[in-house]
C-alpha cells in the first residue's frame, strides 16, 4: 500500500523504542472493522498511529515493541492465511509475510494473542499503551494483567506502571521525513486538480452534491481511494455554517460556492478549501470580503518560518481581518481594542490552521511548557481564514449578509522558509474569473 520503505518504518520503531524505559513493552492494536450497517462493513482504514509503525493495513492486528527482546523486538500479531476467507475477502500477508513484507522480527496468529501476550507483559516495568481509543481492547489488556496477577503466589509479577504512548508518538509524528512530504504532495496535487475541475464544471441551477461528484471523479481516477474528510461544498449562505456536509442545496447564480475538499493518499491527507462564484464573476460585496479573506492567508503563511511561534499566523490572521472588516464598515471601532474584546469573532470564530498528515487533524501538542510551540523544519500546517456573514447578522448592511468565504493552504515548514504544496490551485480573483471564464 505504502510507497514508503520498510527501512523508513523501521527507523520509526527504532526511534520511538529509544525513548522508552528499561524494561517496558509498547502495544498498540490495529483500528476495529466498523459496521455500516447489518452484512456492510464500512471500507477499512488502518489506524494512523498503527499504520504509522507498521505500514500494515489490515484489521486484527496488532503491534508490540520489546526493546532489547533477544528473540526480536518487533512482535505482529495478525490473520493467518485462510484460503477460503481470502477468496471472498483479498489475500492476507500471514505471518510469513509480516515478516518478510513488514519487517516483523516475530508473528503471531491474532487468534493466539491470549496464550502469548500475558508472558511478554510479565515482569515489565513500564507498558506503553493508550488508554480509551478501543475499549475493547483496554478490557483484553486488563484481562491478561488479572491473569498474571492471578499467578503472583506462583512468582508472576504484573506490570508497575502503564504510561500513555501518545506523547512520544505523537511528537515523532509532527516532523514530516521527506517521503512523507511527497506523499502529501500528491495527495494535493490531486486534490487541486479537483478543486480546478470544480471552478471548470460548476454552473447556475446545479446540486452541491453534483459538484462534490466531480470532485470524487478526480480523486478516484487519480488513485485517491478515499477523501481526508467528509467534503464541504456550501453555495450560498450554506458556506457561513462551518462544518455543513448535507451538499444537497442549490447552486444559484451570483451566490459564492465554498468547497472544503482534500482527498489522502496512501493514509496521508490534503485539505483545501477555495471560494468561488458559481456565475464565474465576483460582485462588488464578494469581492471585497474575498480580498480581506485573501489578504490574511498571504500574510499568516508569510509567518510561517522556522523560529517563529505556532499562533503568529492565526494573530495576524485576527489582525488583517480586523482592519479589513473595519475598513468595510461591518466593524466600527479602534482596531487594537476590537481585537482585544474579540469583536471579530461573529465573522472568523475559528482558528487559523492546524497541524496536518496521517490525520486531517494531526496529532501534536500546540503549546509546549505552556508557550506556544515553536515552528521546526518537517512541520505541516494548514493556513485557513475565513469571514462569514450570516444571513441573520443584523447588525451588518443587507447586501453583505450571506456571505461564506474560507481559502486554506496545506504548507510545510522548510529549513529557510516554508513551501506551499497547494499553490496551484487559483486563488487570486483574477486568477479564478479567467479560468472559469475559458471554461464556460
Amino acid at each position: 500500500m505504502s510507497v514508503i520503505r520498510p527501512a523508513e518504518f523501521a527507523q520509526r520503531r527504532q526511534q520511538l523504542m529509544a525513548q522508552m524505559a528499561v524494561n517496558s513493552i509498547a502495544i498498540l492494536p490495529a483500528a476495529p472493522v466498523s459496521n455500516r450497517n447489518n452484512s456492510v462493513d464500512y471500507p477499512y482504514r488502518p489506524n494512523s498511529d498503527f499504520y504509522y509503525l507498521s505500514g500494515f493495513d489490515e484489521p486484527e492486528a496488532v503491534l508490540v515493541l520489546i526493546p532489547g527482546r533477544e528473540h526480536g523486538e518487533y512482535i505482529l500479531f495478525n490473520r493467518e492465511r485462510h484460503p477460503e476467507k481470502e477468496l471472498w475477502d483479498g489475500l492476507r500477508a500471514g505471518q510469513e509475510g509480516a515478516v518478510q513484507n513488514f519487517g516483523a522480527d516475530d508473528a503471531f496468529p491474532i487468534g493466539d494473542i491470549d496464550e502469548i501476550l500475558p508472558g511478554l507483559l510479565e515482569g515489565r516495568d513500564r507498558v506503553y499503551y493508550s488508554v480509551g481509543k478501543n475499549l475493547t481492547f483496554d478490557q483484553q489488556l486488563m484481562d491478561w494483567v488479572n491473569v498474571i496477577r492471578s499467578k503472583a503466589r506462583l512468582g508472576a509479577s504484573p506490570p508497575k506502571e502503564f504510561v500513555m504512548l501518545d506523547h512520544l508518538l505523537h511528537d515523532m509524528r509532527l516532523y514530516k521525513s521527506a517521503s512523507e512530504i511527497r506523499q502529501m504532495q500528491q495527495a494535493c496535487d490531486i486534490s487541486a486538480r479537483a478543486h480546478t475541475r470544480a471552478m471548470q464544471t460548476v454552473q447556475a441551477g446545479q446540486y452541491e452534491y453534483q459538484l462534490e461528484a466531480e470532485l470524487d471523479y478526480e480523486f478516484r481516477k487519480s488513485g485517491a481511494r478515499f477523501a481526508a474528510y467528509s467534503s464541504i461544498v456550501a453555495g450560498g449562505a450554506n458556506a457561513c455554517i462551518l462544518h455543513y456536509v448535507n451538499n444537497d442545496a442549490l447552486l444559484r447564480d451570483g451566490d459564492l460556492v465554498l468547497i472544503d475538499a482534500g482527498c489522502e493518499i496512501n493514509c496521508y491527507a490534503s485539505d483545501i478549501t477555495r471560494t468561488f462564484p458559481v456565475n464565474g464573476r465576483f460582485s462588488p460585496e464578494q469581492q471585497a470580503l474575498y480580498e480581506v479573506v485573501l489578504e490574511a492567508n498571504l500574510a499568516a503563511i508569510a509567518c510561517i518560518q522556522p523560529g517563529r511561534h505556532w499562533n503568529e499566523p492565526h494573530e495576524t490572521s485576527v489582525r488583517v481581518i480586523t482592519e479589513g472588516l473595519v475598513r468595510l464598515g461591518l466593524l466600527q471601532g479602534n482596531v487594537d481594542e476590537l481585537i482585544a474584546a474579540e469583536a471579530y469573532r461573529p465573522f472568523y470564530m475559528h482558528r487559523a490552521g492546524h497541524w496536518l498528515g496521517l490525520d486531517v487533524h494531526d496529532v501534536g501538542e500546540y503549546k509546549v511548557g505552556g508557550q506556544w510551540r515553536v515552528l521546526e523544519p518537517g512541520m505541516c500546517l494548514t493556513i485557513e481564514p475565513g469571514i462569514y456573514v450570516a444571513r441573520d447578522n443584523l447588525a451588518v448592511e443587507a447586501k453583505w449578509r450571506g456571505i461564506g468565504i474560507r481559502i486554506e493552504d496545506n504548507v510545510v515548514v522548510t529549513k529557510h522558509g516554508h513551501n506551499v504544496l497547494t499553490g496551484s490551485v487559483p486563488k487570486a480573483v483574477a486568477e479564478i474569473e479567467a479560468l472559469m471564464a475559458a471554461s464556460h
